[in-house]
């Protein structure tokens, strides 16, 4: 396994590890260390996204879908195809974390959606800007709950837009950006701060949520 690169918060944290621990051996008893959370940075982010592209095998036709789904969806110009792929991605790319029985089921009953139904929400959704608005009008359609709304929104502005699982979730959590653990199953009212804060680590980084998306997924790799 490569190296993981962590960059921590703290250039003293191995000298305040040492003094505590002395501290805590001079009155006799065990210190304990409670360790420093990891610090997302550019560099880190930009770093894990390239290791993104080089291993995981879905970046070919995630990149393609990034670079035309957004024009389609707010064209209308898709196929059914098209949007069961959103459904099927955020499922599939979990690999068997999602028992295959409830993700069949899933995906089945958004396949009982009439696609001009779908066409017209879709739509909609590319042309709204509130990400409550646009979750509500998702998850009216069957099978579609807020993470695969999430999952549609990452592909229809993949600039302000990004997907929400447990695990960028956790990643995010690690790092003290989040502070509440994963909610099972998230909300709108969950995913907003989620959403929140993923932009203003964007912005901060100069990158848009298709970086930050594959920096997240390596991290959360890197965690095993």
């Amino acid at each position: 396994m490569d190296a993981i690169r962590i960059e921590r918060t703290s250039d003293r944290t191995p000298l305040l590890v040492a003094e505590a621990r002395q501290r805590g051996n001079a009155h006799g008893h065990a210190c304990q260390i409670v360790p420093t959370a990891m610090e997302l940075t550019r560099s880190l982010v930009e770093a894990k996204a390239d290791e993104y592209r080089e291993r995981e095998p879905l970046y070919p036709v995630e990149r393609e879908s990034i670079e035309t789904l957004p024009d389609a969806f707010a064209a209308g110009e898709f196929s059914r195809r098209d949007a069961e792929w959103v459904v099927q991605w955020y499922y599939r790319r979990l690999l068997g974390a999602i028992p295959d029985a409830r993700r069949r089921e899933r995906e089945d009953r958004f396949g009982r959606n009439e696609f001009e139904t779908v066409r017209d929400a879709i739509t909609d959704v590319a042309a709204a800007t509130d990400p409550a608005d646009r979750i509500d009008r998702l998850t009216a359609l069957e099978g579609v709950d807020v993470p695969v709304a999430s999952a549609f929104l990452f592909f229809t502005d993949p600039e302000r837009c990004i997907v929400v699982s447990e695990r960028e979730w956790a990643v995010l959590a690690d790092c003290e950006q989040l502070s509440e653990l994963y909610p099972e199953p998230p909300s709108v009212a969950d995913y907003e701060p989620y959403l929140e804060t993923c932009r203003s680590l964007a912005d901060r980084f100069d990158c848009d949520m298709w970086t930050l998306y594959r920096a997240l997924w390596r991290l959360w790799k890197d965690r095993d």
